[in-house]
């Protein structure tokens, strides 16, 4: 594969005299080694298949970042899928590079949300399809700022600015998939400590674009052409083309060098502003698993769902009475532990109270909560077995056509199954800070984990554990349960505090600060644990910055598209 610039020489018949020398700048040379620059202009092409090194660097790409992400987690292969993204598109026109970008958005979407065919394969597939649409500016504005010196800035600051917009827009956003996702315990998510999930999308593809221009540089050197050089690398002296390719050698260590420095950067992150210990809390946890597992719903059996987890209550009681485990201070319960609404329904509310008395100590217990207009809040209670229930964190971001339906008379009318979801909930709007004992958790359930604001909100309002109640049911075995867990895990160490994931039918997971998992119950099995963690003190740097970070480096990102914009119609 050799690079090529292409140049426009003079047309044959011209009205220039024979008797005039040509330019030495204008000799068209075809298929001519040449240099890689260090901004890649309009034109630039990779060898004689251009087309086709484009294409299959755009395909590679979406799989690298799929095989990245979990149930892979081939980490490594995050900044190679940044890199091979920034080659795809380099130089060439801003309409080729919107199809380049589809291809790698498809490469990644269709097989990474394939667990959405439970409601049906046109959900998966347009939910996919959403989220390809956001490649296509992104890969537009790469092939612009690539043109433009000091480029793997630039790109990996408009990544950011991509999954700024996918995680907002539309119905609230869909995080799924961010570059920051893959690295859920590797040096990479030390900057979640620094900047959030904004911060290590901006570091795994600045090192992918460091790695890409050390590589063109190497080349360079190699074909004996310096980045300096021009297409054709006409006149130069014996002296100076002795000593360009020395230099091109030299920038590619540099390059390589900063990459290195990226990646140790990473690790060392999470010691500034480092949160202390307050106090040592000891949790229990409960996945009482349910019916039907991996289908839609449970409609018919909720009060199954319900028994299940109060008999994993009492099944954790009587192990800590046989002395298996340690008293706990407080015992969770994921999201939907009952869908039948105890405060309106007393046989369930017996039943809560039952379990609570058994375990002897608070209980954080997921539920659904109608009001009385025929919506629900999806929502986490905190029940005292002397008191009953106390606070509660209403969810705050909502599964859209899961959990309530966007346009319901509209989109209806052609998908009759929506119909399914009876009833809409409502999402909460406080920060999910609750005081069990002596501990306040930092509480966020399911979808909200995928967000920076509620957990973020939750820490900031005192939180010491993170905890996040869920329901994977319709996904067990496909995936989604560990894609979601590597998100929780980089909110541990964005926050600098535990996180405890438990779940209907798992996985539950009890994650430590530094993003590592010290327990992770089975799939799609009854589960019961205790474990001891330390209650924390103080926020991140991430916490007390919250969203800057990200608006700072996507508005970077977005200047450096007008700025090329700017430039190319000066220059044309």
């Amino acid at each position: 594969m050799v690079a090529e610039h292409t140049e426009q020489g003079d047309a044959p018949g011209s009205d220039r005299p024979a008797s005039q020398p040509r330019a030495p700048q204008r000799t068209a040379t075809p298929a001519r080694p040449s240099s890689f620059p260090s901004a890649l202009p309009l034109g630039h092409r990779w060898g004689r298949r251009d087309l086709l090194w484009r294409t299959l660097a755009a395909a590679l790409s979406g799989l690298a970042q799929l095989f990245a992400l979990p149930p892979f987690g081939l980490w490594w292969l995050g900044p190679l899928s940044a890199g091979l993204l920034f080659f795809a598109v380099a130089g060439t026109r801003v309409r080729r590079a919107a199809w380049i970008g589809a291809l790698a958005g498809a490469t990644l979407m269709v097989p990474l949300v394939h667990w959405q065919d439970i409601f049906g394969v046109d959900v998966w597939l347009a939910v996919a399809g959403l989220e390809i649409s956001y490649f296509l500016p992104m890969a537009m504005g790469l092939a612009l700022v690539m043109r433009l010196p000091g480029w793997p800035l630039w790109t990996a600051a408009l990544w950011v600015a991509q999954e700024a917009v996918r995680a907002r827009l539309p119905f609230g956003g869909f995080a799924w998939g961010k570059l920051a996702f893959a690295q859920p315990d590797t040096p990479f998510v030390g900057y979640a400590a620094l900047g959030s999930s904004a911060l290590v999308t901006f570091a795994v593809a600045l090192t992918g674009g460091l790695l890409l221009w050390s590589v063109l540089r190497a080349v360079s050197a190699r074909l004996g052409a310096g980045p300096s050089a021009d297409a054709t690398g006409a006149g130069e002296s014996g002296a100076n083309s002795a000593r360009r390719p020395r230099a091109g050698w030299i920038a590619s260590a540099v390059g390589l060098a900063a990459c290195a420095a990226v990646v140790a950067g990473g690790a060392l992150a999470p010691a500034i502003g480092r949160p202390a210990v307050d106090h040592t809390v000891t949790i229990g946890m409960v996945q009482g698993n349910v019916p039907n597992i991996g289908e839609m719903s449970v409609l018919g059996r909720r009060m199954e769902v319900l028994g299940n987890h109060a008999d994993g209550v009492h099944d954790l009681a009587a192990a800590v009475r046989a002395g298996e485990y340690p008293q706990p201070d407080m015992v969770l319960l994921p999201e939907n532990a009952t869908d039948i609404d105890p405060f309106r329904d007393p046989t369930a509310r017996e039943v809560i109270d039952a379990a609570a008395a058994d375990a002897g100590v608070p209980l954080l217990w997921g539920m659904s909560r109608f009001n009385d207009d025929g919506t629900r809040q999806v929502s986490s209670v905190v029940w005292d077995p002397e008191t009953g229930p106390g606070d509660l964190y209403d969810k705050r971001y909502l599964v859209p056509f899961g959990e309530y339906i966007p346009f319901r008379d509209f989109f209806t009318r052609f998908v009759d199954r929506l119909e399914q979801v009876s009833s809409d909930a409502v999402p909460g709007t406080e920060p999910g800070a609750l005081d069990v004992g002596d501990t306040t958790l930092a509480v966020g359930i399911c979808f909200d984990v995928a967000f920076d604001t509620p957990v973020r909100e939750s820490v900031a309002a005192g939180g010491q554990v993170i905890v996040i109640p869920t329901n994977n049911a319709n996904y067990n075995f496909t995936g989604q349960s560990d894609q979601q867990l590597a998100i929780t895990q980089l909110r541990a160490v964005e926050h600098g505090r535990p996180a405890v994931v438990v779940s209907t039918s798992g996985v539950s997971a009890v994650v430590a600060p530094d993003g590592t998992l010290s327990y992770r119950s089975p799939e799609g099995e009854p589960d019961i644990h205790v474990a001891e963690l330390d209650a924390m003190e103080g926020t991140t740097v991430a916490t007390r910055l919250g969203a800057a970070p990200e608006a700072l480096l996507s508005a970077l990102g977005v200047a450096a598209v007008l700025a090329a914009l700017v430039i190319a119609h000066r220059r044309a």
